[in-house]
């Protein structure tokens, strides 16, 4: 873009864009692969990406107006990660964000993480090791094994796919999904006949 800037627009969380990978699918589902305006249009001149879709509202500079992509895909194939990486994060999305002893749902910020086989006890921090629970539970359980408290995870404890965990992201959308989105996020699911 020629020198003059950008003029800002609406804030600076304004008119995010949705980025998908040279497949058309997005990068990652949980947290949602999205771009700020700013990246995007950099992108764009870069010609690192195409837009798929747009918003309304555009940017100037003192030669030529751009509007702002809310979709783009990346004109080169990024291959996902093999394995996941094994975070606190991670093991809540592989268990679908519920405790694996009572099976209720909770916000990330309400489960903790339990070792099946305490770590007192010779346990260790594994994907194999650890599951997602919930304080009540976890307190319950304490540093006893699961047979010694009845209280066997309802899903044994595994290493997840990358594929796994983009399929258990979607099912939990980010707050903010703009309209244009909705075909890149959700194109294999049934459409509706009318």
């Amino acid at each position: 873009m020629p020198d003059g800037g950008i003029s800002t627009v609406q804030g600076p969380g304004g008119y995010p864009a949705l980025v998908l990978n040279a497949d058309f699918r997005p990068l990652s589902y949980f947290p949602l692969s999205i771009w700020s305006w700013q990246d995007a249009i950099k992108a764009v001149v870069l010609e690192r990406v195409s837009v798929l879709s747009e918003y309304e509202a555009e940017v100037r500079s003192p030669s030529q107006a751009i509007r702002l992509p809310s979709v783009i895909a990346l004109r080169e194939y990024i291959p996902a990660a093999r394995r996941p990486a094994f975070t606190r994060f991670n093991v809540f999305l592989r268990d679908k964000f519920e405790c694996q002893y009572c099976g209720r749902g909770f916000p990330a910020q309400d489960l903790t993480f339990d070792h099946v086989i305490p770590r007192s006890r010779g346990g260790r921090t594994t994907w194999s090791n650890v599951v997602a629970a919930c304080a009540p539970c976890n307190l319950k359980k304490g540093n006893r094994l699961p047979r010694e408290c009845q209280m066997e995870p309802r899903q044994p404890p595994r290493v997840p796919t990358t594929w796994e965990l983009q399929e258990n992201g979607r099912a939990f959308p980010p707050n903010y999904l703009h309209e244009s989105w909705r075909d890149y996020l959700y194109w294999d699911s049934e459409l509706e006949q009318g």
